[in-house]
């Protein structure tokens, strides 16, 4: 693999420290523009879905904007966009960033749920090559290839060494884990009609399964992940190149099993949901059935009087017995605790 030569500047960053992780930062502008444009367009939907009279939910929006975009902010300009090219662990993290946080953000506000019957968004999602990207196990396959293949191609070391291919990466990175994730969680028939709320449940663990094979197969692999790159540019604070890819490795592990929990809960609150709206359907529906189906009370006729001095050949009116639902069910039922209760009256 060739080397590149340095950028200017690089040898002399400082050495990472907690305050320097949380303090640096830097401006990427595509990734503001994008930011900008995404953020934009989910305000005017929520905007015109409330002057419609809809309501949206307070909390999908907070999702969508500071775990959605807030993610992308940190993973493309906070100190992982600074240190991505002296250390490999801050690039590690910054990709399972962009491919499992981001999108699951992002589903959470359920874009496509605020998008108009007619739209573009609605009509790319329902078209025959989207359809096939976001088929099950299809989209969890694409996130597996696409991360195995920034890693062990020379991909990854152009993406160091040039602008540009870092910012289709990470494109590719985020609209990878989108097609695995807002199907999942969006309440749009996006998926076929088989992939029920349980079936979602265990792509979600396999896809965690998934997730899991890129952190270990870069903690066990016995060539280093732009191991040219990296040690062209040494320095004299921090791990090896080979302990900063055993520290990539590992937090590309935990960062994907630390999201495959609440991804799997998520998916699990969702057929809640649809469960009881189908029990409220459903009872409405039994409830309407009833009241058509009840037959109308009949009108109590005036008592004729009879005429002074006239007999009534009218036999006296009986009490009518109370129908069997409104009887007490001691009455009715032919249990032995019935029994009891009619013997004690």
């Amino acid at each position: 693999m060739a080397t590149t030569a340095a950028a200017p500047g690089f040898q002399a960053l400082p050495e990472l420290t907690g305050s320097r992780f949380l303090g640096t930062w830097q401006l990427d502008g595509v990734a503001l523009a994008a930011v900008l444009l995404l953020g934009a367009a989910y305000g005017y939907g929520v905007r015109r879905k409330l002057a419609s009279g809809e309501r949206w939910p307070l909390w999908r929006v907070a999702a969508f904007y500071v775990f959605g975009l807030g993610t992308l902010v940190f993973a493309t300009m906070s100190a992982l966009a600074v240190y991505d090219r002296v250390l490999f662990w801050p690039a590690a993290v910054q990709n399972i960033l962009l491919d499992l946080f981001a999108p699951l953000g992002l589903a959470l506000g359920d874009p496509i749920g605020l998008a108009a019957p007619g739209s573009r968004l609605r009509r790319a999602f329902s078209s025959r090559p989207v359809r096939v990207l976001t088929y099950p196990l299809i989209s969890s396959v694409l996130v597996l290839v696409s991360e195995l293949t920034i890693y062990f191609t020379p991909y990854f070391p152009h993406a160091l060494a040039d602008g540009s291919v870092r910012q289709l990466m990470h494109l590719q990175l985020l609209l990878t884990g989108c097609l695995f994730v807002l199907p999942m969680l969006s309440r749009q028939e996006l998926l076929p009609r088989w992939c029920s709320h349980p079936v979602r449940a265990i792509l979600v663990f396999l896809d965690g399964l998934f997730d899991s094979v890129p952190g270990i197969v870069v903690m066990t692999s016995g060539t280093l992940v732009a191991g040219d790159w990296y040690r062209a540019h040494p320095r004299t604070w921090g791990p090896s190149v080979k302990g900063d890819q055993m520290l990539g490795g590992g937090l590309m592990l935990t960062l994907a099993e630390v999201v495959g929990l609440p991804f799997l809960l998520l998916v699990f609150m969702e057929w809640w949901r649809a469960e009881r709206e189908k029990t409220a359907a459903l009872d409405a529906a039994l409830d309407r059935e009833a009241a058509l189906s009840a037959p109308a009370t009949p009108r109590t006729a005036a008592p004729t009087v009879p005429a002074p001095g006239t007999a009534s050949s009218a036999p006296p009116p009986v009490a009518a017995e109370p129908p069997t639902m409104t009887r007490p069910w001691w009455e009715t039922d032919e249990g032995e605790v019935g029994m009891r209760m009619r013997n004690q009256r």
